[in-house]
């Protein structure tokens, strides 16, 4: 039986009818604490396990209680959204014809072998194989949906061939909550291995052909130490190769593109320290480039006797690069070689035996800068949209003259191509197939800036169709996320063409968090700075109505996770601006999980937004805008939010306590709704059609409350 004070609106089996009429409402439950001589009051604190970590690994450790209001907040969504199910199905229908079913990755060349992913018809999990490079029959290495049978939720984050190709390790997620499994295969047989590390965090390399490196996490839930596994021994028997003591700092391992080097990265999100171990001999411990020191971050790859290193060293803000010798590769024997430039972002770069090719922003837009080694002569790979998005891919083959990116913009589908970095030619392996048909000339991209009261330019990208009126009438969806410093691409997703064929303006604020207008606009929208990320998207909202895009009330706001919390905090303080808002996983019990220092993510993002259980100025700057402390007795426009049960990133409960507040200060009848994934974590769900009917479920919400389903149903 639910625990009667649990949920006040559902007794005796109330039919469906009735749920819709009356919306649950969590149990307040006297719960305090103090910080800074200010009492913290958190009537909903009871909706945290208190045995947490364990639900993390097993789900239906669930305290029951629990259980049974998200599970009434459930059919509370399936209520009110009975009346949107033709139309939600049909959002489903058109997304799910925009992906090629039969898909396949461009293959990866790594001697006789090229490697590629694929999807069968109606599959929804990738299927990893190999053939020889000249042709012949395929070999399946991994099949995701033979492996995913019977599972509620499954992903496979990490398929790595060894070096003699003899083996493949591969990563599994069985609950969303990522705490991966290692297993390895057999190409030849297809048939496991005993080998079965467990706990791992999904970052894995080979050094040889029998020896790899993996991260294992604590009880926190955080990648903390570094293990070597020698194919056939016991997991018991694996070596402690690097442990980290300090609770905020993450580890990592990768592979130099030389693959002479395994890397063992620590890092947070302002400070990072590389050590080292040589390809060749597994068995010596790692050696150290540059001790850590606070707001310096450098990431290393490798090339001939020198390590080539990005950095932002030296005041280098927008990063520069350098090389080192491999023999002494301290800080005092780095020597520029890409100066950096104020506005110039470097974000990345692929070495090569004889180039280097690197990724740029500047003003908003990517380049790649291609440079020969032996002629020291370099160039642009030019590129003319006024929004896209670029990206390097990594490739198996270091000795080549063959540099891989992937282009594509809002409304352009993504172009695979392979450029000749010396004879400076570009040959495309793939463009995105629409199976429903897209023609990029019935859309057009606009950019423009978003002014602030502090005289910042706010970049925004818009889709739209040719035909769609700029004169206030049209409805629109502004999305946004801003924070540690990612920037939101302005790239093709099929998805968002349901709305904008629908009359939708689809726009991206570029919000200062991000890095769009480089690193000082990162800077400038973390810690004390971060109500700049707010006030940014609501005057990009502003700026869109002035310029007829749309108008008051008729804008979707949509962001997820950090961008949840962007979400909370501009309903908070301008609830009269949107007509509807999607936040999905939403990060807005921002003071209470920044004070707990249990959680996963804590520590490790002090940087990002303060410590405010030693800092006062901390506290108060969270406190002023945490979303879930600043609901307020006010109208609210519609909201539809998620969670996953298993999430470690914003756990269930942020976005669980953010709606009971909500529902019980609001003082108006819009819809509330709280959809929990109770099968998955923070990305949703696993299968890739499953995933798009949560999008469609919350398209359909949009245009449910915004008047523009043609259900003929009016929601205040």
């Amino acid at each position: 039986m639910m625990d009667k004070i649990v949920v006040q609106t559902r007794k005796n089996n109330r039919a469906m009818s009735d749920i819709t009429k009356n919306p649950p409402r969590a149990a307040t439950k006297p719960y305090s604490a103090m910080y800074h001589g200010h009492r913290l009051d958190d009537p909903y604190a009871w909706l945290k396990d208190p045995d947490w970590q364990q639900v993390m690994k097993e789900p239906n450790r669930l305290d029951q209680t629990i259980r049974d209001y998200l599970e009434v907040e459930n059919a509370y969504v399936e209520a009110v959204m009975t009346s949107e199910q033709e139309l939600t199905e049909a959002l489903f229908q058109e997304m799910k014809g925009r992906i090629k079913e039969d898909d396949s990755s461009v293959p990866v060349s790594d001697g006789k072998y090229q490697y590629y992913r694929r999807f069968a018809v109606g599959g929804q999990h990738p299927i990893f194989c190999r053939q020889l490079g000249g042709g012949g029959e395929e070999r399946i290495l991994i099949d995701g949906d033979c492996e995913a049978v019977g599972e509620n939720f499954f992903r496979i984050v990490a398929c790595k061939h060894s070096p003699n190709h003899a083996h493949v390790v591969y990563a599994v997620d069985t609950n969303g909550s990522e705490i991966y499994t290692l297993r390895i295969r057999d190409a030849e047989t297809g048939k496991d291995l005993a080998d079965k590390l467990t706990n791992a965090h999904g970052a894995v390399e080979w050094s040889d052909a029998v020896t790899l490196f993996y991260t294992v996490l604590d009880d926190n839930h955080r990648p903390h130490a570094v293990y070597r596994h020698r194919l056939g021994d016991m997991r018991s028997s694996d070596s402690l190769v690097y442990m980290e003591k300090d609770p905020g700092v993450f580890v990592g391992v990768a592979k130099t593109e030389s693959r002479r080097y395994i890397l063992i990265e620590a890092h947070d999100h302002q400070t990072s320290e590389v050590h080292v171990i040589d390809a060749e001999s597994p068995d010596r411990p790692p050696s150290l480039i540059e001790a850590r020191e606070q707001n310096r971050e450098y990431s290393v790859s490798h090339r001939g006797d020198k390590f080539v290193i990005r950095t932002n060293a030296d005041g280098a803000e927008d990063f520069k690069l350098v090389t080192a010798p491999t023999a002494a590769p301290g800080k005092a024997n780095w020597c520029d070689w890409v100066q950096h430039r104020s506005g110039r972002l470097i974000l990345g770069f692929i070495v090569f035996a004889r180039h280097i090719a690197r990724l740029e922003r500047e003003d908003g837009l990517e380049q790649i800068i291609v440079t020969d080694m032996e002629t020291d002569s370099e160039h642009e790979v030019v590129f003319d949209e006024v929004a896209y998005d670029l990206k390097l891919v990594a490739g198996d083959e270091f000795d080549t003259r063959t540099l891989r990116f992937s282009y594509s913009s809002p409304a352009t589908p993504e172009r695979v191509y392979d450029y000749d970095m010396v004879s400076r030619t570009r040959e495309m392996r793939k463009e995105q197939e629409v199976p429903i048909g897209h023609d990029p000339d019935n859309y057009i991209v606009r950019r423009l800036m978003a002014k602030t009261s502090d005289s910042e330019g706010v970049p925004v990208t818009i889709l739209s169709r040719t035909e769609t009126p700029i004169n206030g009438s049209a409805p629109l969806l502004l999305y946004g996320y801003g924070a540690y410093g990612y920037s939101v691409p302005s790239s093709f997703r099929t998805a968002r063409l349901s709305l904008v064929d629908r009359g939708f303006h689809y726009a991206i604020a570029h919000v200062r968090g991000g890095q769009e207008r480089g690193y000082r606009w990162y800077r400038e929208g973390r810690r004390e700075q971060k109500p700049n990320t707010f006030t940014d998207f609501i005057a990009a909202a502003e700026c869109l109505i002035e310029k007829g895009f749309s108008r008051v009330g008729r804008i979707a706001a949509h962001g997820g996770s950090a961008g949840g919390l962007l979400m909370g905090a501009v309903v908070n303080m301008r609830p009269d601006l949107f007509g509807a808002v999607v936040a999905d996983v939403p990060f807005v019990d921002t003071l209470n999980t920044m004070l707990d220092a249990d959680l996963p993510l804590t520590p490790p993002e002090w940087p990002e937004w303060g410590n405010p259980i030693e800092d006062h100025v901390a506290f108060e700057t969270i406190r002023a805008y945490s979303p879930y402390d600043n609901v307020a007795a006010e109208d609210y426009p519609p909201i539809f939010v998620t969670a996953g049960l298993t999430d470690p990133r914003v756990t269930y409960w942020e976005p669980a306590k953010w709606v009971a507040r909500l529902r019980a200060l609001k003082t108006d009848d819009n819809l509330l709704c709280l959809k929990t994934n109770m099968d998955a974590g923070h990305a949703g769900a696993s299968g890739r059609f499953d995933n798009l009917n949560e999008v469609a479920l919350a398209y359909a919400f949009i245009l449910k409350v915004m008047n523009l389903s043609g259900s003929g149903e009016h929601e205040a």
